[in-house]
This record gives structure tokens, C-alpha cells and sequence, in this order.
């Protein structure tokens, strides 16, 4: 296992840089799926805290409490498909089942490299476990660690941005936002000559115009056959936290924000006491960032009926949803505008 830079990308691993890859498709999965939102203590048909965010092929794993690995299973997400896990914080609901995740890559026998982010002191808990199990995986896990706060850039792929969203809980806990990379303008077929040779396509969908080769004149620029590109869609994942007026122009306009919500408003000093959120705030917070759907989770177990959350968050902010598990969230591609 490798520790990288603090909560920073390592060049050397990270895939090519999005303004050297092909155009991405007309269409992509941008898909949020929640495993569990339950808060520490168990309760019948509410697993711990765990989200999958698909986008295109790729699979990121945000927290990983006890049972993930199941519920991986359930959504027929094998664990060889992951490739990037991002864990909030080191209390138990957060993390428990990393490493049993990690064991059956092992046992699968992986080979693929995974990337783990998540606070200090997470990689000695598993070099701990790895140690005394008498566990030697099979593929490199590069850990790196996050400044839990700071707002920066920890991740970078092909299809995301992933910065850092600081929380004020009672140990050292981020959130993480996750946006996806700037798209390239649409061709548009009916305004692309028929003579086009294909090496000619491709370099239209790269963004360059076509020259003469003879007199180097542009003879079809590519602002001319192309339609605005579509909208970069949004994630933001806001873990264990009081509410913090601050996140809001970190979030500002996100497509769906996920903020927890452990007590109801008449509680709202056990919350302060316990560095929780209450559903009201929750609610507060997407209304002033003018997000596009507020999800709410990490339900204490004193909570059986969840209604009256889901109440107060929509007395705040209308397009709100229980973040229950099984719930899927698909945020479709939009134009912008020109």
C-alpha cells in the first residue's frame, strides 16, 4: 500500500488530461445510487452510510459502512468495478466495511490499482488489519490522504473533478464534490459536409478547425458544424456535519446535494451538542445554494417514520427526497445555452 501527497492528485497514476482524450459520448450515465443512510446505531432495513456515483463505466464509491459490500451486490456492482472509494471520516458507520471490501478483491484477485481517499490515520487502521489477518493483496492500493480542511482539488480523471468539501464534525471529516469534466461542443450531422474523410471527423471532434493543406486557410471551422456543448452535471456529498452557512457558495448550484440530517428541527441543540445536522437546516442549506434536488440521510435510529423529515426539509426546500436505500438518482444530460 502507497501513501500519496496529502490531498493531492498523483500525476504519475492519474489518467490522461481531458484536453488529450477523445470527445465523450452524446450520452452518459451520471447515476447516484444509495447503499445505506443510516446513522451509527443498526436498524432493521437501514444500512450504513455508502453511495455509488456511475458515471459512464466508471464507479465511485463514497463511504463505506458495514455491509457495503452486499449492497454492491444487490445493485450488481461487482467490487472489481470500482476503482476510486472516498471515505468522509473514521467513525465506524463511515468505514467498518472497507475492509472487507478489500479482502474479497483479494480473494477475486485483483490486479487493477485502487485509489482510496479519506483522513489520516485511515491507512495505519488497515495496515493494522492487513497485518495481523496476515493479508497481502494482490493489487496496489495508493492511499491519499485529505485535508479535511480545506476546500481543493483531491481527484481528477477523464469524466470527474473531485474537491474536498470541509464539515465541522467531532473528529477530522470532509465531503467531497464531484463534478464532471467539461464537455466538448455537439457535431451536428446535418451541417457536416458528406466528402468528410474520417481522420477529417476526428479532428473536427477534437475542436480544430480543417485547413488547406495546401495554403494552410481554414476551409471549415469548427464552431460552425458544431451545437453548444451539454451542461456539466454535479454531485455534492456533505457527510457528518453541524450546519454550515460556509458550504453554501461551495455547493452553490450543484444538480443534487446530499446533506445529512440525523435529528428533526425540535432537536436542533442535540444536534449542536452531537456535531449533527437537523432536516430543516439541511433544507436551509439547499434553498440558499440554489442546488437542483436535495437528498437527506444519516437517520437516527430514534427515528422510525421518516415523513416528518422529509416535511421539514420541503418546508425549506420543496425538491427534496429521502435518501432511502435502493434510491436512484439520474441527472440527465442538459444543453447549455448558447
Amino acid at each position: 500500500m502507497r501513501c500519496l501527497a496529502e490531498g493531492l492528485p498523483n500525476p504519475a497514476a492519474s489518467p490522461q488530461p481531458f484536453n488529450q482524450l477523445a470527445s465523450q459520448p452524446f450520452y452518459m450515465e451520471f447515476e447516484l445510487r444509495i447503499l445505506g443512510s443510516g446513522s451509527a446505531t443498526p436498524v432493521p432495513g437501514r444500512h450504513h452510510t455508502a453511495q455509488v456515483l456511475s458515471v459512464g463505466n466508471m464507479h465511485y464509491l463514497l463511504d463505506c459502512g458495514e455491509g457495503t459490500q452486499r449492497r454492491l451486490m444487490e445493485h450488481k456492482i461487482g467490487p472489481m468495478r470500482l476503482s476510486v472509494i472516498f471515505i468522509s471520516h473514521l467513525h465506524g458507520d463511515h468505514f467498518f466495511g472497507l475492509f472487507g471490501l478489500l479482502g474479497t478483491m483479494q480473494l477475486q484477485s485483483r490486479t487493477e490499482p485502487l485509489r482510496l481517499f479519506g483522513p489520516a490515520g485511515l491507512e495505519e487502521v488497515l495496515t493494522t488489519q492487513f497485518r495481523h489477518s496476515g493479508t497481502q493483496l494482490s493489487f496496489d492500493l495508493e492511499f491519499v490522504v485529505v485535508d479535511p480542511t480545506v476546500h481543493q482539488l483531491v481527484y481528477e480523471d477523464k469524466l470527474l473533478t473531485v474537491h474536498s468539501l470541509p464539515m465541522r464534525h467531532r473528529i477530522a471529516c470532509c465531503g467531497y464534490l464531484l463534478r464532471e469534466q467539461p464537455r466538448r461542443r455537439s457535431l451536428l450531422r446535418d451541417r457536416l459536409p458528406a466528402s468528410l474523410s474520417p481522420a477529417q471527423l476526428q479532428q473536427l471532434s477534437q475542436g480544430e478547425d480543417l485547413l488547406d493543406e495546401t495554403t494552410g486557410e481554414v476551409v471549415l471551422r469548427y464552431a460552425e458544424v458544431t451545437g453548444p456543448p451539454k451542461r456539466a452535471r454535479s454531485y455534492a456529498f456533505c457527510s457528518d456535519t453541524v450546519y454550515l452557512p460556509g458550504l453554501v457558495e461551495l455547493v452553490r448550484g450543484v444538480d443534487v446535494l446530499y446533506h445529512e440530517a440525523t435529528f428533526l428541527d425540535e432537536l436542533r441543540e442535540r444536534a449542536a451538542v452531537t456535531f449533527h445536522a437537523t432536516a430543516r437546516q439541511a433544507g436551509q442549506l439547499a434553498r440558499e445554494a440554489g442546488v437542483g434536488q436535495l437528498l437527506i440521510g444519516h437517520f437516527s435510529s430514534r427515528y422510525r417514520d421518516l415523513e416528518p423529515h422529509l416535511r421539514e426539509a420541503r418546508s425549506e426546500f420543496a425538491p427534496t427526497l429521502l435518501a432511502l436505500e435502493g434510491t436512484v438518482v439520474n441527472v440527465p444530460n442538459q444543453p447549455t445555452a448558447e
